[in-house]
């Protein structure tokens, strides 16, 4: 009994090391909304590895975050395509409190696109057991994608 309750307590105590990236663009629309979240303590761990010379505040401190700096930092570990064409992403707002920090994008698409690629690296130089979850809401088409750090990409057709 007592070795159960240890095993369950290690599990209960095993941090979770994932991402959450929520992809929107509504129907004969061109702009894509992207919404990404992120633990602030995994966040400060990869955001060190990209820019040695960060050093993170407490309890939700932005002042060693520059919003040109952390887009950047998103670019080049979130690729996103559409119909092969990489879109650089504009930080709309972010957001950090003591747990998550918070990522409003923008990106200029086309309308009604036919195919979208994501590669999402974040935290994959960090965690051999990361996801990084992806939400996909653009026209008509609604999936879910789990991108690990054996499968970082992943392509689909949206007609």
């Amino acid at each position: 009994m007592f070795k159960a309750l240890i095993i369950n307590l290690f599990f209960l105590l095993h941090p979770v090391h994932v991402t959450l990236t929520t992809v929107n663009q509504a129907q004969d629309c061109d702009t894509m909304k992207v919404f990404f979240r992120m633990y602030y303590d995994d966040f400060q761990r990869d955001y060190k590895l990209y820019y040695p010379d960060f050093n993170p505040g407490e309890n939700g401190d932005t002042s060693g975050i520059s919003t040109e700096m952390l887009l950047k930092y998103f670019n080049d570990r979130v690729n996103i395509y559409i119909n092969n064409k990489l879109l650089p992403a504009k930080i709309n707002e972010f957001s950090v409190d003591s747990y998550e920090i918070r990522i409003n994008l923008i990106y200029n698409s086309v309308k009604n696109p036919g195919k979208f690629r994501i590669r999402n690296q974040i935290l994959t130089n960090v965690y051999n057991d990361q996801a990084n979850m992806v939400y996909l809401n653009i026209g008509k088409y609604q999936n879910a994608i789990n991108l690990t750090v054996g499968n970082a990409e992943e392509t689909v057709t949206l007609k």
